[in-house]
């Protein structure tokens, strides 16, 4: 589920005669309507149209791929914050500053990407910027998710039926007969509502149980669990006699050794998961950082490569980032579309001519055309997509 107070419209209306004059026309309509925020996009190089024409799709396809790492790795940082979730949007920083304050006083990264570096060149260093963070959360979340698997397995033993616990927490040595030719304490299970019943019956359930040696050892819900010492001769009796009472015998035999190194095993692994934490929430944190900076710079290459294609050379043309009130969305799109109606190309086709016409970047690339250059921004990563 997306917010609408995330959502966002990054376009690009042609310059007049100064790319101020064009800001200053949209300002002046829009801005009762919507906050508005000039989005800078440096002098880049533009190379060939055909150059841009193939650009373009790749662009497009850069941009969803980049979007789907910055989210997995957001997703991925709410869950391994496992309870402090709150503190995932303090996390969420972009340079240090938050994803709004980053996106609507955008400045490019010169030292990362040259501005007269051809924008193909540009475009591939950030792919495989953002290549390379996908691989190293695979990595790294399956590490980390293999010690938060086990750790849970153990932690479930501890806290399970009591048929089925680790029983380290519970029991004590002398609850048993140890090391005995021909006695052995077994470890039944009692529903809470028969445990009268047990206390004043078991010395007869078969031969050979010894007399006074029950006592509860733990309860947990609607189950209690007893201790029994008896002759080993006749456990398959015992066993069967119980069955038909609906008293479960569990098949458990003290092993001190076993006991602590099931709970020396979970002390390890809470240590190995705690060790890893921290490491893994600051990469999760400079590399959503990496990851969303990379995401927004694509974008601005979207909107300079369509802009180009759109409205011509020489390169003239204004950014904006309108930031939509949502009881004004639709007022405000009929006035951008009344701004700019005389660049519609496409007035004149019918929607059968429209649905049959080339695939024109920045026009009919599986959303509504607008007359301007127009790509929606979401920056809602606190929940699922």
């Amino acid at each position: 589920m997306s917010s609408n107070n995330d959502d966002f419209w990054l376009i690009s209306v042609p310059g007049e005669k100064t790319p101020q004059e064009s800001w200053d026309r949209v300002y002046k309509t829009l801005s009762p309507l919507c906050n508005l925020f000039k989005f800078n996009i440096p002098g880049l190089k533009v190379g060939t149209l055909d150059h841009l024409f193939g650009l373009s799709d790749d662009l497009s396809k850069m941009d969803s791929f980049i979007e789907s790492v910055t989210r997995k790795v957001a997703q991925y940082f709410s869950e391994v914050l496992e309870h402090e979730k709150d503190k995932l949007a303090e996390n969420l920083m972009a340079n240090n500053v938050d994803c709004l304050t980053y996106v609507t006083k955008f400045d490019w990264d010169y030292a990362k990407y040259p501005v007269k570096q051809p924008l193909k060149t540009i475009a591939e260093t950030i792919s495989k910027q953002v290549s390379q963070i996908e691989n190293d959360l695979k990595s790294k979340s399956t590490a980390y998710n293999a010690i938060k698997q086990s750790l849970t397995a153990l932690q479930k033993k501890q806290t399970g039926s009591l048929l089925t616990r680790n029983l380290g927490d519970i029991i004590k040595k002398e609850d048993f007969v140890l090391n005995s030719e021909y006695l052995q304490t077994l470890i039944v299970i009692v529903p809470k509502s028969s445990q009268d019943e047990w206390f004043a019956n078991y010395e007869t359930i078969c031969e050979y149980i010894v007399p006074r040696s029950s006592k509860k050892l733990f309860e947990d819900g609607d189950q209690v669990m007893v201790n029994v010492t008896l002759f080993q001769k006749v456990i398959d009796t015992f066993k069967m006699k119980c069955r038909d009472r609906k008293y479960m015998v569990r098949d458990f035999q003290y092993d001190e050794s076993t006991l602590s190194k099931d709970n020396d095993q979970i002390k390890s692994l809470e240590q190995n998961k705690k060790d890893k934490f921290g490491p893994l929430v600051r990469w999760l944190k400079i590399n959503f950082s990496e990851s969303f900076t990379a995401w927004i710079h694509i974008k601005a290459l979207r909107l300079f490569v369509e802009s180009v294609l759109r409205y011509g050379l020489p390169v003239n043309f204004q950014a904006i980032i309108i930031k939509p009130q949502k009881k004004n969305a639709k007022k405000l799109r009929e006035n951008l579309e009344n701004l700019y109606s005389h660049l519609n190309a496409t007035n004149d086709l019918s929607k059968k001519e429209l649905s049959n016409a080339m695939d024109i970047p920045g026009l009919m690339s599986g959303q509504d055309y607008h007359a301007y250059v127009f790509y929606s921004l979401n920056l809602d990563f606190l929940e699922n997509k």
